[in-house]
């Protein structure tokens, strides 16, 4: 059944940590995707018989070209997913409709207490919950692994009735049945062209979540309040979504895979849940549809940013102001803190004094010899690679020496979801600094003994934040460095939300953009009408830089820095200022053809053309080779009061020299929208790395800041993204 949505209606994508598996093979089948741009037909049924009338003329026949086929895309655009031989996806690029084809890819996947930290309070409802109605009927699209319907967080007491502009179905299949949609679950569906059959017994062949990850997002951003949720006594609270009154449309895309538990997206099967929602990417903003991405997570190195396609919002993940402190007390009464999520339960004895042993960095040499057993054992990894995995290798060679308990010092907390591998046992994160004590003691003393403690919460002004997380994808993009990326960061660190029919803790940029998601979903139902790009707009130009000490924000890295907007875009989001951001920058969703060709290149969706993406009215500017003095244009619609005056305030990149034409803009009645010029010029001829600035408009009552990247270039060729 085709899906008719009206403005009211956004999606968002949670998908992260795209990993690009390309298969090359000539005489087996495997899936191929044919993208045809624009629909031809406004009849779904007319797209899907071109679709067979196509593949039958490279196949032979039209029943072999349907059963073929796995998805017909007829809603949103035009194309199919289809089983073909190398040389038949081949020939099928070569016909003049087809404009590009490729290989179905695999993609591996990417609350009690973070809206508070961002404003919008429950008890009592911030102004901005009110004045949205909670995200009433905003109708939010999940792409991912699915959910759990029985959890607390999507129960639908209250609720109206389905809106009656919903056209979508509720899917049954294996452990779902009529009952598991409801006024608050008003659409579910899964797309498993592509999983391998010995992967079906692993997965639930419906849209129920057995990996937990799309029901921890759902709830994060549209959960109903559920009291007294806590993990083990930690981050007791009150779990709910962004926008709690909204209602949740389910697309199950992201399937369990292998002997680990990988979870992996399909690109046909993305493009399918795309479909149904009458976008992919590019398609679903031109036709009215928010779309939200997670960035990544394999920060704290540049360029590693996923999803940079300027039409989307790109989230980067950033800390909120709770942490979890362990004591940890030396035998010599010295009492120092690290971090853990380490529990006891109700019948377990009281901490005492235990054993403990220096084991350098616990690889298997370092521990060789070592009495272990029994024992805590101080580990001290000095070296960088993948966190969890260094975790792993470590907390297995501990266990299998059976040890007692575990002091890990490292260069970043951010990972302490590592810990939940220890089960039960005492497992404390600790940096550099600390760890160094601990093995003097150790050094100094006969029989080193330590007792540690259960961690307890903590947050509020006590904890620094935010702080932008050291897992989180950086920038600048690769694809579009002339478009500045990420756009927004939102929490992402230690987020309590749902899992099956309990709270769990996961971190990650998916966890940030469910943040994002349920934000706009409230700014939709504030501001029915206005665009994507003025939502962007709303959400970037009023992010926050500073922390509540006015402090610049931070970004966890190799060494700790100020945060640029390769770290986090345009800054924290900050859903009040973006419910009244003053001025937008708005964009016809039709001009981004106008910098990206996208009906050209054979195998590329999307090429970017001669014409520099910083010319697109984004709330951003990004120039990645800047020889000559160049103008950038902008506009900004006044979305505020009528009569406002705003001034121009300029801080230029180290090395650049901007102005800005005209400085100062009047706004009335009859005039609601200013152009501006933005000229940069460099002040060096150097080959240079890139440097930030911005420019803000004020006045009394409103800030609308945007972010500037911009690098000095002398030559074609370069490498440095300093």
């Amino acid at each position: 059944m085709a899906f008719h949505f009206s403005s009211r209606l956004f999606s968002s994508c949670l998908l992260f940590s795209f990993c690009l598996m390309l298969i090359r093979a000539h005489g087996s089948r495997r899936l191929y995707i044919a993208y045809l741009g624009e629909k031809k037909h406004d009849d779904p049924t007319l797209v899907t018989g071109s679709h067979h009338d196509m593949l039958s003329s490279i196949i032979g026949s039209k029943e072999e070209a349907k059963a073929s086929i796995t998805y017909s895309y007829k809603h949103g655009f035009s194309g199919f997913a289809a089983m073909l031989t190398e040389d038949q996806a081949e020939d099928l690029a070569e016909l003049p409709e087809v404009i590009s084809i490729t290989p179905n890819q695999k993609h591996e996947l990417m609350t009690t207490r973070s809206w508070d930290f961002l404003g919008l309070k429950n008890e009592p409802p911030s102004e901005f919950l009110q004045r949205s109605n909670y995200g009433e009927d905003i109708i939010i699209g999940i792409i991912d692994t699915g959910i759990w319907p029985e959890s607390k967080s999507f129960h639908d007491h209250g609720y109206d009735a389905i809106p009656s502009r919903w056209k979508g179905v509720c899917q049954l299949g294996e452990a779902w049945g009529p009952s598991n949609c409801s006024r608050k679950i008003i659409g579910a569906r899964y797309y498993a062209a592509g999983l391998d059959k010995a992967n079906f017994k692993k997965n639930y062949m419906s849209a129920r979540d057995n990996n937990g990850h799309g029901t921890h997002t759902a709830s994060t951003a549209a959960g109903v309040a559920v009291e007294g949720v806590n993990l083990h006594g930690l981050g007791a609270g009150v779990a709910r979504g962004g926008a709690p009154r909204a209602r949740l449309a389910v697309y199950k895309v992201g399937w369990e895979e292998g002997g680990a538990g990988g979870v992996y997206l399909a690109t046909a099967a993305v493009l399918a849940a795309l479909d149904e929602n009458s976008f992919g990417a590019l398609h679903a903003v031109q036709n009215g549809i928010t779309v939200v991405y997670a960035g990544g997570n394999r920060g704290p190195r540049p360029q590693v940013l996923y999803n940079t396609a300027p039409w989307v919002i790109t989230v980067a993940a950033s800390k909120i102001d709770r942490s979890f402190p362990t004591a940890i007390t030396l035998g010599n009464k010295q009492t120092l803190v690290g971090q853990s999520l380490y529990y006891k339960l109700k019948n377990d004895t009281e901490s005492r004094f235990e054993s403990l042993v220096n084991g350098g960095n616990c690889s298997r040499e370092a521990l060789n010899g070592t009495s272990i057993n029994g024992k805590v054992v101080l580990c001290i990894e000095l070296t960088f690679g993948p966190i969890g995995r260094i975790f792993k290798d470590v907390f297995a060679g501990v266990i299998q020496g059976g040890a007692s308990g575990l002091i890990f010092a490292f260069y970043t907390t951010d990972v302490l979801l590592s810990t939940e591998d220890c089960k039960g046992i005492a497992c404390v994160f600790v940096d550099n600094e600390i760890g160094y004590q601990v093995a003097t003691y150790i050094g100094s003393e006969r029989l080193p003994t330590v007792k540690i403690e259960p961690a307890s919460s903590i947050t509020g002004n006590q904890v620094p934040a935010p702080k932008v997380a050291i897992f989180s994808s950086r920038g600048p993009s690769i694809k579009y460095p002339t478009v500045l990326k990420p756009d927004i960061a939102a929490p992402g660190v230690n987020i309590l939300a749902a899992k099956e029919d309990a709270y769990v803790f996961n971190s990650g940029t998916s966890m940030a953009a469910p943040h994002v998601a349920g934000v706009v979903a409230l700014l939709k139902a504030l501001h029915p009408h206005w665009s994507h790009a003025a939502l962007k707009s709303a959400i970037v130009t009023t992010a926050s830089t500073k922390d509540e000490y006015d402090t610049p924000i931070l970004a966890e890295a190799l060494p700790r820095k100020v945060a640029d907007p390769f770290d986090y875009g345009g800054g924290n989001i900050n859903p009040i200022g973006a419910a009244d951001p003053g001025l937008i920058y708005d964009i016809d969703p039709k001009d981004y053809n106008k910098f990206f060709a996208c009906q050209i290149k054979k195998y590329e969706i999307c090429n970017i053309t001669t014409l520099p993406a910083y010319h697109l009215n984004l709330p951003s500017i990004s120039i990645p080779d800047l020889r000559h003095p160049i103008n950038v244009r902008r506009a900004v619609t006044n979305v505020g009061e009528v009569d406002a005056v705003y001034q121009s305030s300029i801080e230029s990149p180290l090395g650049v020299k901007m102005t800005i034409e005209p400085p100062v803009l009047v706004f009335n009645a009859s005039k609601k929208v200013h152009a501006f010029k933005i000229c940069i010029t460099p002040l060096w001829k150097v080959q240079g790395g890139y440097t930030f600035g911005s420019l803000t408009w004020y006045n009394e009552h409103h800030t609308a800041r945007i972010p500037i990247a911009v690098r000095i270039t002398i030559q074609d060729f370069y490498a440095d993204v300093a």
